[in-house]
């Protein structure tokens, strides 16, 4: 007698079976739950897709290691301050005649021209964030300022700052070339 139940358990076995597969087949392939995912990130105005990035990108910001850096910061400045975090990095002082300072960060073995353009990147982006639509003619800018560090011009753009003596945190200056007549 306990072959027949054997037999009824079986056949209920293969019910529940084919009734999964058969809920199976009735269900979309995975491959077009992908695509209507897909359209539901495309479904996402630009607006709202940057505001969420901001938010998240806000929370970021507010670890320790990068609360310095502004809300609206840049996958280079992260860089830069993870670098410094490493020691990988320097910040370098520069002084403008107005008295302002701009932190500027160049990695440990950076030469003259790598300075200048760490601070064309930082004024530029400085200017963004202000709202300034001003443009800078850096040409003209290396032509009638250079940098000064002690008292000794920054003159060579392929020689090293450690060369000049220049370390973390250090001043360099800003200041206007004199003209011979």
């Amino acid at each position: 007698m306990a072959e027949p139940e054997c037999t009824e358990t079986s056949t209920e076995e293969l019910n529940v079976k084919q009734g999964e597969e058969a809920a199976v087949e009735d269900e979309q392939p995975w491959e077009e739950d992908i695509e209507e995912e897909e359209e539901d990130e495309e479904a996402l105005p630009h607006s709202e897709f940057l505001d969420i990035f901001e938010e998240g990108l806000a929370l970021l910001v507010q670890d320790p290691l990068l609360c310095d850096l502004p809300i609206q910061v840049t996958l280079e400045e992260v860089n830069s301050q993870v670098a410094l975090e490493y020691g990988q990095a320097m910040t370098v002082r520069v002084c403008k005649a107005d008295g302002e300072v701009m932190p500027v960060v160049v990695v440990q073995n950076a030469t003259v021209l790598e300075l200048k353009k760490a601070i064309r990147r930082f004024v530029e982006l400085k200017q963004q964030r202000e709202g300034g639509v001003q443009h800078i003619s850096w040409r003209y800018m290396w032509r009638t300022y250079h940098l000064v560090f002690k008292g000794e011009k920054l003159e060579d753009d392929k020689t090293k700052l450690k060369d000049y003596g220049i370390r973390n945190r250090d001043e360099v200056t800003f200041m206007k070339k004199l003209r011979r007549k």
